[in-house]
């Protein structure tokens, strides 16, 4: 079958250029289709040179970097009112990497350790990983991007598929990491989340600040003195099917700041860690059962040319993630699964149940609206083929 005829059998009436291989390399970013072979680097210098990046920092590794040969607008997406997938099918389980008895747990584990002074807040994850898949990744995140740009939307929604990396991630996130202007940085944590506005409590606002302060604290190891501020703080932003709370923070970079000095000082982004960053990293280490890959990082474009830039937190992504360590029995080199991560920041008055609510209330929606597309199959791995290695 040709890509062409790929494309229009996975994604209806989305347009897709028709160069675009779901099985090679490309990426949704930016509002832009990008394809091609492309060049790739995990030096964050790239990023001070020249070109369009399409960038993925994972929550640990190196930064994985493309550009592409190819790029155009990509098409306003359809009225979610006329999906192209069917309904979801419940009997399609997603495995949980803690159990609601562990996280509980784990919510105890950090109330002790803010309460002996050691941390002020810890972002607890974990992970739902669908069924054992053995075909190509392409097919199925062509069609779940596409499923996405319909149904649901996401301020920062982005895709990268590198198949010669094992990279495959669709992200829907709504939260912006950094957003670069010349010497213009902003950052837009979320913390704090609800069904709807008047359910947001002073538990949410807390965590908020203190985040808050500490991506004060990041910025202005790079920023001018006196230019970092706070100009929009807890505003309470509507998603589909649940609210946040939001803040805004800028400044003004010091002169010849690179990105890696940049991303050295701000990554990885506050609100997926806690406060303080490095005490939360340790105990996040510690609690989660299983790495978070690509989730909790950042995806998105760099303009080096313009010096212009718009990286997402990668929270509400789904990736494609190794089954070795979730079944040591089936051959690893040959499955893998969709995984999507889920999760909320544990302070002092986090209650366990509320905080299992929250990442169930987190993953619900766009696990229903992921479970059609990501039955859409590839070509089946033959012996032979090279499996796709993945996060």
């Amino acid at each position: 079958m040709e890509p062409s005829q790929v494309t229009d059998a996975l994604v209806g009436t989305t347009w897709v250029p028709p160069g675009l291989d779901p099985s090679g390399p490309w990426a949704l970013a930016g509002g832009r289709w990008h394809w091609g072979t492309p060049e790739v680097s995990d030096d964050p210098a790239v990023l001070d040179g020249t070109g369009t990046w399409v960038v993925c920092l994972p929550a640990q590794g190196p930064m994985v970097g493309a550009r592409f040969p190819h790029s155009a607008p990509a098409i306003s997406p359809p009225s979610p009112d006329a999906p192209p997938f069917p309904a979801a099918d419940p009997s399609v389980a997603w495995v949980t990497s803690l159990g609601r008895r562990a996280h509980a747990l784990r919510v105890a584990d950090i109330r002790e350790r803010i309460a002996d002074g050691d941390v002020y807040q810890v972002n607890l994850t974990r992970r739902l990983a669908g069924p054992v898949r053995q075909d190509h990744p392409g097919a199925s995140a062509l069609a779940l991007t596409s499923r996405l740009a319909q149904a649901h939307q996401a301020p920062h929604g982005a895709t990268l598929c590198l198949p010669a990396l094992g990279v495959w991630v669709v992200g829907a996130s709504p939260e912006r990491f950094l957003r670069r202007e010349g010497d213009l940085v902003i950052s837009e944590p979320i913390k704090g989340t609800a069904a709807s506005a008047d359910l947001l409590t002073a538990k949410d606002r807390a965590e908020n600040v203190m985040i808050c302060d500490l991506v004060r604290n990041d910025l202005g190891r790079v920023c001018r003195p006196g230019t970092v501020e706070v100009p929009d703080l807890l505003r309470v932003e509507a998603h589909p099917s649940l609210v946040h709370l939001v803040t805004t923070v800028i400044g003004r970079l010091r002169p010849d700041v690179s990105w890696g000095e940049l991303l050295d000082a701000t990554f990885p982004p506050g609100s997926v860690t806690g406060a303080p960053k490095l005490a939360a990293l340790k105990a996040i280490d510690q609690l989660e059962p299983t790495g978070r890959g690509p989730y909790c990082g950042a995806l998105g474009w760099v303009d080096a040319d313009a010096c212009e830039a718009d990286l997402a937190v990668s929270i509400r992504t789904f990736w494609a993630s190794s089954d070795a360590a979730t079944n040591a029995t089936i051959d690893a080199t040959r499955t893998w699964r969709w995984t999507f991560g889920t999760g909320g920041a544990i302070t002092w008055d986090s209650n366990a149940a509320d905080e299992w609510a929250e990442t169930e209330l987190k993953a619900a929606r766009l696990i229903e609206l992921a479970q059609p597309p990501l039955t859409q199959t590839g070509h089946p791995l033959h012996r032979g083929d090279t499996a796709p290695q993945t996060w």
